[in-house]
């Protein structure tokens, strides 16, 4: 047999297993193909575990025949209760945990590790239970297709496994092989599959390489979604070297360690089910899926509750895993493993664990899956204030020692209080998990934030904004913070340095770094959120790239010294016709590049500054939307409280009012449907909302530091077809953006494009090399285009990527450094011609289809140039994506490196000094609001000026009334003003900067007004 052959790397993980304890079955011979069982198993189990039980089925009076018979049924009763849809109560995970009934006869399948060492009759079963790995499984009674492993308990399939070594193929192959070769259900007789049904038998299935492993545990052929499952590396993607054998050799040597996997199927395997109703169409959603942690959850779970058992409470735990990393499943398991928790004298750690949070959803998936793990109620008890006071329904649920509490951040302090002032609860101990979710704060937790947050945040709560558990914690842990009867495992996307400071443990330089991580990177490498600044752009330097130009309302950083002058900001960004332009581009570019996308279930999110802002915003698009006769657009805005706005309508509005369409729905559930496709927002949804349909976000409101981070992130989650997303900001600067995103992230690259041209300068520049021919571009576009499948599309990539390895080898081979290099930079300036063009060419129409097809040949032809060194760094210097505006559809990308600033502790509070205010007349303030017009060109100015006393001149209307009238009496006429306002609307294409600054300021308007009147007049009387 060859070393490299996938046998030998059976032969190994099946010695490895055995080597363990395992018990190995070279073939399978002895396998139940019908049932999907190993009898044998199922019966050496019983016999030695449950004799008595055993003898009421197969009586040891009767003839072997009878004996053998009644086996046959009690295998039967088994598969009945397994061939049930899975269920709590049927299925293979429940049979694991309960068991099964035969008439008089109560059968338990498994024993799992118990919490502490007591009882020595349980750990003697725990000792007996039986694990196998069996090799070349012929599972189908309707082909010969078998199955490289597959591992049982007690006889029971709870696993299979594909291999696939990298010698001679990858982990692609062995993913594929599932989707399409091993079928729940026969491709030619339509038969089930029990060994692969969803639920019935084996509950997870493992592609695994000498590399990577992936998992899935639902089998639906070429559908089939799988996940990584890899230990990840140095915060990328995939496994690390290993010096000693295979990278996944991790898998075989501790996951598969006994018990790791029977403590992986009795306490983290889990069955979700959703059964809901359209509260609209009264149409039922039945959804099942079974939860088998990812590595990083199995990783975080397990050396939390190690940690702790060594360690014992009065410790912290900071635990920084990416959006999209499972946090709420990772903070249930942990929840219920420290809810049991004992240490080495089987002395119970905690006496109760107390869940911070405010995701309903963790109420009952946590008491759903410790009531699948343990068969118990009443182990979790969420205080809701159902039946009165929450403090006292917490106080009491705490003297009962109720194993998991669930509160919210405002009931949050009644814990600690009660914790440190009851005399029922003293040499109690307890675990606290911080979830970072977010609520609204009223009342008298927000007094408490004061302590805690900046006048900015503190402004958004005062605005019916959010903040976040740790602001809260850090509020309330001032003085409780190193009480030695309570741990604090605090779970975050987005640490702060407070947060660090607080859960974080020292490091080998001595700063405090988190317990566990698991990066924004790695997490969109494995593909479980998006990056989200991959379409990044800044509408300000989107119209200075097309028209060199400058919008006054995103320099107001730079000029907002005064009250006063921060008054008169607001005052232009609530100006109509300033939310009117953008409401403009916001529906148009939705619809032209959101709104096809997933089907037509793509949505988008509008970020406004203030709750007016929200409510102004609402009324103009949905008098947009409608006036240009659109339909399936529907927009709703979600705000807290009430608005007055005098100026938009007499009556205070409200979420009520304002989105008509609720029909009973919360506004999350009605936007979830799709009688919704946008959602404005003023300080609510920002955080902690997911809505995987998410695909653009419009920002109108300042961003910065976490902030920036979470409200972006609203648009990482995945979902089927999902690929891309869009960013267009009115406001912010990419560059601070990016400097937000940096301590959350890794290593990267940045992207950058200098002006439209540098399309054209890469294709010639790439033209030069000679890699690829004019024909063979046309060739792949042409078969592109008529979707003549892989095989054509690979032909006409195929002597490119010959000649590009033939000189690549060649450089390589003599050492010629320089060749290499540029063999090197043109695979790079291929990608940065499609991130370049696929941006560019949504602000401009290039009228020639050699770009377009450049972009579409370069596409397939960059991923097959792969040299040894597959490290390929994006080359972004071409690209100055700040300098760009999203018009149309495309991408261009504000890379992270993870080498941004690290977080800044708290130094020297209370140092600054109190400045007198500086007072200034209101003609200083407009002065200063009108900087702006004095940095443009003076040629400018008068052209601008000299435009819109042309198109004046052309109103047949002003010239009647200039010659009819006296000069103050025109310069009265309104219909001069709307013709005014019009024709500096008109000249927005060509002195956008001006215009805006026009349009958005009355007092700039009124001079523009009173200069052109006099203009106007004495031309039309001469």
């Amino acid at each position: 047999m060859a070393q490299h052959s996938e046998s030998a790397f059976e032969d190994h993980i099946c010695q490895a297993l055995q080597a363990s304890g395992w018990l190995y079955s070279p073939n399978d011979h002895e396998y139940d193909r019908e049932r999907a069982l190993f009898p044998a198993d199922v019966f050496g189990w019983l016999e030695e575990t449950q004799p008595d039980q055993l003898a009421k089925v197969v009586k040891p009076a009767d003839s072997p025949a009878e004996q053998e018979a009644a086996k046959l049924l009690l295998l039967t009763r088994l598969c009945k209760v397994l061939d049930k849809p899975a269920t709590r109560e049927a299925g293979m995970l429940s049979v694991l945990r309960t068991g099964f009934k035969d008439v008089s006869a109560k059968f338990e399948m498994c024993q799992f590790k118990p919490a502490m060492g007591l009882n020595p009759e349980t750990l003697e079963r725990y000792g007996k239970a039986r694990l196998r790995v069996m090799r070349q499984v012929h599972y189908s009674t309707s082909n010969q297709n078998s199955i490289d492993l597959v591992l049982f308990v007690n006889g029971l399939p709870v696993a299979t496994i594909e291999l696939k070594t990298d010698f001679t193929q990858n982990i692609r192959d062995a993913v594929e092989q599932y989707k399409h070769n091993r079928l729940p259900k026969d491709a030619k007789t339509n038969r089930e599959e029990p060994l692969l049904a969803f639920g019935r038998r084996a509950l997870v299935h493992f592609a695994v390489s000498n590399e990577e492993i992936q998992m899935t545990t639902h089998l639906k052929g070429k559908d089939t979604f799988f996940l990584p499952f890899n230990l990840g590396k140095n915060g990328h993607k995939g496994n690390p070297d290993n010096p000693n054998g295979s990278s996944t050799s991790y898998l075989w040597e501790q996951v598969l360690q006994r018990d790791t996997w029977l403590g992986i199927l009795g306490k983290f395997l889990h069955l979700q089910v959703s059964d809901s109703t359209n509260p609209v169409t009264g149409e039922r959603d039945l959804r099942q899926s079974l939860l088998f942690p990812r590595y990083h959850q199995l990783d975080v779970v397990t050396k939390l509750v190690d940690t702790a058992r060594v360690e014992g409470p009065g410790h912290k735990y900071l635990v920084q895993h990416s959006a999209g990393s499972g946090k709420t499943n990772s903070i249930a398991w942990t929840a219920h493993q420290l809810s049991t928790l004992h240490n080495d004298d089987d002395a119970k750690v905690f006496d109760s664990v107390i869940v911070v949070t405010d995701r309903t959803i963790l109420d009952t998936q946590l008491q759903d899956a410790i009531y699948q793990i343990e068969h118990k109620s009443g182990v979790v008890v969420p205080i809701r204030g159902n039946a009165g006071s929450k403090s006292a329904e917490l106080t009491a649920a705490l003297v009962a020692r109720t194993p998991i509490i669930i509160v919210t951040i405002q009931t949050f302090p009644f814990a600690l209080k009660a914790i440190a002032e009851s005399k029922a609860l003293v040499g109690r101990n307890f675990a606290i998990i911080a979830d970072e979710a977010h609520s609204s704060q009223t009342g008298s937790t927000a007094n408490k934030l004061k302590q805690v947050l900046s006048a900015e945040e503190l402004a958004d709560v005062n605005d019916g904004g959010e903040v976040d558990v740790e602001a809260f914690l850090a509020a309330e842990m001032a003085e409780r913070a190193d009480a030695k009867n309570i741990s604090y495992f605090a779970f975050t996307a987005t640490p702060k340095a407070k947060t660090l400071e607080l859960f974080g443990r020292k490091g080998s330089d001595g700063l405090p770094e988190p317990f566990h991580l698991y990066s924004m990177q790695q997490a969109i490498e494995e593909r479980f959120i998006l990056d989200v600044l991959q379409n990044y752009t800044s509408y300000k330097v989107a119209y200075k790239l097309a028209h060199e130009g400058r919008e006054y309302d995103s320099e107001d950083s730079k000029v907002e010294k005064s009250e006063a002058l921060k008054t008169l900001m607001k005052w232009v960004k609530l100006h109509e016709h300033n939310i009117a332009q953008k409401v403009t581009l916001i529906v148009e570019h939705f619809r032209d590049n959101v709104a096809w996308r997933l089907d037509g279930k793509a949505k988008a999110m509008v970020v406004t500054g203030s709750r007016k802002e929200a409510v102004r915003y609402k009324l103009a698009i949905d008098k947009y939307i409608s006036e240009a006769g659109y339909t399936g657009l529907e927009a709703m805005v979600a705000f807290s409280g009430q608005v007055v706005d005098t100026d938009s309508g007499p009556e205070p509005f409200t979420e009520h009012n304002m989105n008509e369409g609720l029909k009973g729905r919360t506004l999350p559930e009605a936007f979830a449907s799709t009688d919704y496709r946008i959602m404005l927002v003023a300080n609510k949804f920002q955080t902690g909302f997911d809505q995987p349909l998410l695909v653009a976000m419009y920002v109108d409101k300042k961003l910065s530091g976490v902030s920036a981070v979470q409200t972006l992130s609203r648009l990482n989650r995945t979902a089927v077809g999902k690929d891309q997303t869009f960013v267009l900001d009115f406001v912010n600067d990419p560059a601070e953006i990016q400097a937000s995103f940096e301590p959350y992230f890794r290593q990267a690259t940045i992207e950058s494009i200098s002006d439209a041209n540098v399309v054209h300068d890469l294709q010639a520049k790439l033209d030069a090399a000679q890699i690829y021919t004019d024909s063979e571009i046309e060739g792949l576009v042409k078969a592109y285009v008529t979707e003549s499948g892989n095989n054509a599309l690979s032909g006409w990539v195929s002597p490119a990527k010959s000649r590009f390895n033939t000189q690549y080898n060649a450089a390589v081979a003599q050492e010629d450094k320089a060749s290499q290099d540029a063999l090197d930079l043109f695979r790079k300036d291929m990608g940065s011609f499609v991130r370049a063009y696929d941006f560019l060419s949504q602000l401009y129409d290039y009228a020639e289809t050699d770009l377009e097809k450049r972009s579409i040949y370069y596409r397939h032809l960059l991923p097959v140039l792969r040299v040894n060194d597959s490290r390929v760094e994006l080359d972004l210097s071409e690209v100055v994506l700040a300098k760009y505006a999203l018009k149309d559809k495309g991408t261009s990308n504000l890379a992270l490196t993870g080498d941004g600033e690290p977080l800044k502790p708290l130094t020297d509070p209370g140092t600054g000094v109190p400045k007198d205010p500086v007072l200034v007349t209101w003609a200083d303030i407009i002065h200063q609001a009108n900087l702006p017009f004095e940095g443009e060109q003076l040629d400018a100015v008068a052209h601008f000026v000299d435009g819109v006393k042309r198109e004046l001149v052309k109103n047949t209307t002003l010239q009647t009334q200039a010659r009819n009238n006296s000069r103050q009496h025109f310069r009265s006429s309104p219909d001069l003003a709307h013709a005014v306002t019009t024709a500096v609307s008109d000249a927005l294409d060509s002195h956008t900067s001006l215009s805006l600054q026009a349009l958005g300021s009355k007092d700039k308007m009124k001079a523009l007004l009173e200069m052109l009147s006099s203009l106007v007049y004495e031309e039309l009387q001469s």
